[in-house]
């Protein structure tokens, strides 16, 4: 496109050219012409030398008399010769005084002569002058005759007309050799060389005018279709959309997600409210949102997993769509899978890459620095995962860090993340009192902060089982099948412990939530003392207020007595144990009230929900100041655990269930 620009420009300099060569041209025809005109009437006015010959002449005549034509002189004009000794006779010499002005002074010094030369007795002395004057008068005549047919110099004359008054035209002082020169060549060839400049003009036209229609010439269908369809147009015209859209919603419309990391900060209004939805009528119409996550390096980055869409066959089953605060018209990055991707989550330590678990077992890498399918994936072997893949997490560290992954056929796969080719562990998590198999149907799974060995996984049968990766002292690597956490009648869906941070450590607490509707916190067994006979272990609390299965459940990631539930009637549930252990503080209805199948909070200061909807939405939510945790939240929550401790070994349980259990 700025190759079009750039020949047009070219073609309108070779247009103004054209116009500047015809505009001289025409100028110098009316130049000549005026020339010429001038050149016309100026030698109207130049005497021939006929006419000065014929003139001399008659004016001889005249001045010589009647008795010219003998060879006779008057007694008036100059001394005889015979006056004169040795003087020759002058005949036809003497010329009138009117003639020339040297022949004006000759015969003014003979007639001064001949008044000095009277008649005298001393002939010594009449010898002497003639002696004298003889050699002055004769050289005198022969001078002036020749000179009589010199020509006064002509005089420049000066025309003034209407080119000369209004514009500035090129003025040449003509001399004889011009003059000659310009009277030397022949108005034919004067012809010709002008006929040669306009043809040489009239074929830089014509090639100019070839040249614009070519330029402007209609492209064919067939040819604007290639066009339209090519790679590199579609890759421009989805580069340049980004920023122009970017630009729209006031961001920094050049920003590459390729490179670099995060530096900026938002900014929140500090009320519960919904910042926008994603939704593309093109990649997440009639799917469901399976998962969700926030990138760690760039804030305003989520992540969301789609299922399968039944009604188109021709599009790939799993998406995975990465879309941007800043632009909210369509995705930042669209990834493809041939399964439903069932989970999803950003590299803590790599900003490119994107990992997902999909339905028929294979993990998968993306990379948004390459196109829409995956760089790495793993292969549909034994060796792998053959069943769904519902929960994946990133441990360890920047230098040593492992993918872990769970299926529902109780096998979990540690991976490096460069190769997927195979996993570097696989474990198999048995449980011998199951009466039909001994699998364990893993359907959440969570690692306690600062831990990578042990881990907590929940269950189709509604059970929390931990389970470690390696032998350590007092309990060996596998499921410990013998402190069984059971409270849930269904499948638990959601389990998530609580972070570490602030003054007091509740890395030990962990929620879980379940489609029994409820909602529970738990205090996880020390790992140093496993059980070796079968212990059943009872929530610290039960939070009994949603009508519909919970999907979800996450601790907020700085205010350490928050957390979020969402569940199947759309209900976006925001509860804070230090005010109360009830209700929730905010119960927000989101969208057309269908189900939210996944939570979770920004890594940057949790004051922005995403909130995954079974509709294909993604909903951000922000909390405002509701998000920012007072000195005495921790020690406040403290109290609260310790009361909800008390008032379950006080009330005990119910049928294996806590039910209502009073707070604080």
């Amino acid at each position: 496109m700025s190759s079009t620009a750039e020949r047009r420009q070219q073609i309108e300099a070779k247009r103004a050219k054209l116009a500047e060569l015809r505009k001289a041209r025409a100028d110098r025809q009316i130049s000549d012409s005026n020339r010429r005109s001038a050149e016309t009437s100026a030698g109207s006015f130049t005497p021939r030398n006929n006419d000065v010959d014929d003139l001399l002449s008659s004016i001889l005549r005249e001045s010589r008399g009647p008795g010219a034509r003998n060879g006779e002189f008057d007694s008036g004009e100059l001394t005889p010769s015979s006056s004169m000794p040795g003087t020759p006779l002058m005949g036809t010499s003497l010329l009138p005084s009117s003639l020339s002005g040297r022949a004006s002074r000759n015969s003014d010094f003979a007639s001064s002569i001949g008044t000095t030369l009277a008649p005298s007795t001393n002939s010594a002395t009449d010898n002497v002058i003639d002696r004298e004057m003889v050699p002055r008068f004769l050289p005198d005549l022969i001078d002036v005759e020749q000179e009589l047919f010199e020509l006064p110099t002509k005089k420049e004359r000066v025309i003034y007309n209407k080119e000369v008054q209004t514009m500035e035209v090129e003025t040449e002082t003509p001399d004889l050799e011009t003059e000659t020169l310009q009277r030397g060549v022949s108005e034919i060839d004067l012809e010709a060389l002008q006929a040669a400049r306009d043809r040489e003009l009239e074929e830089e036209s014509v090639q100019l005018d070839k040249e614009i229609e070519e330029e402007i010439r209609e492209i064919p269908p067939e040819e604007l279709a290639s066009i339209l369809a090519a790679p590199e147009l579609l890759e421009f015209v989805d580069s340049t959309t980004k920023m122009f859209y970017r630009a729209i919603h006031d961001y920094d419309p050049t920003r590459d997600y390729r490179v670099g990391t995060e530096t900026g900060s938002d900014e929140s209004e500090g009320r519960v409210k919904r910042v926008c939805e994603f939704f593309d009528e093109q990649y997440t119409k009639n799917r469901s949102i399976t998962d969700v996550d926030w990138s760690p390096q760039y804030p305003e980055l989520s992540v969301a997993s789609y299922n399968k869409n039944a009604a188109a066959l021709n599009e790939p089953d799993g998406i995975v769509a990465v879309w941007n605060l800043h632009l909210l018209e369509r995705p930042e990055f669209v990834f493809h899978s041939q399964s439903d991707v069932l989970s999803v989550t950003f590299s803590p330590f790599h900003s490119n890459l994107v990992f997902g678990g999909t339905y028929s077992g294979q993990i998968l890498l993306w990379d948004n620095r390459s196109k829409h399918l995956p760089v790495l994936k793993t292969p549909l072997s034994a060796s792998g995962h053959t069943h769904p893949v519902y929960s994946m997490q990133m441990v360890g560290t920047q230098n040593a860090h492992n993918l872990i992954t769970s299926s529902t056929d109780g096998t979990v796969c540690s991976w490096l993340v460069d190769m997927l080719a195979q996993p570097q562990e696989t474990q198999e998590l048995i449980h011998a009192g199951h009466n039909k198999t001994g699998e364990v149907a893993i359907t959440a799974m969570d690692f306690p902060d600062n831990e990578t060995t042990a881990f907590w996984v929940g269950t189709e049968e509604g059970n929390v089982y931990q389970a470690n990766r390696y032998d350590r002292a007092g309990a060996k690597a596998g499921l410990n099948q013998y402190d069984v956490y059971k409270a849930h009648a269904g499948p638990v869906m959601g389990l998530h412990f609580h972070p570490t941070s602030g003054s007091v450590d509740f890395s030990d607490l962990f929620l879980t939530s379940s489609v029994d509707w409820t909602v529970k916190l738990w205090r996880a067994k020390s790992l140093a003392k496993p059980s070796t006979t079968l212990h059943a272990i009872s929530p610290l609390y039960s939070f009994d207020e949603s009508d519909d299965p919970v999907y979800d459940v996450k601790w907020h990631p700085t205010h350490p007595a928050v957390f979020g539930a969402v569940d199947g009637s759309g209900k976006f549930d925001l509860w804070n144990l230090n005010m109360d252990t009830e209700v929730p503080v905010v119960q927000t209805t989101v969208g057309s009230g269908r189900a939210l199948n996944k939570l979770q909070w920004d890594k940057k200061d949790g004051r922005r929900a995403a909130l995954g909807g079974s509709d294909g939405r993604l909903y951000i939510y922000d909390i405002g100041d509701m998000a920012l945790p007072r000195e005495l939240e921790w020690t406040d929550l403290q109290k609260t655990v310790s009361g909800m401790v008390g008032g379950a070994q006080t009330n005990g349980l119910v049928d294996g269930d806590v039910r209502s259990i009073a707070g604080r």
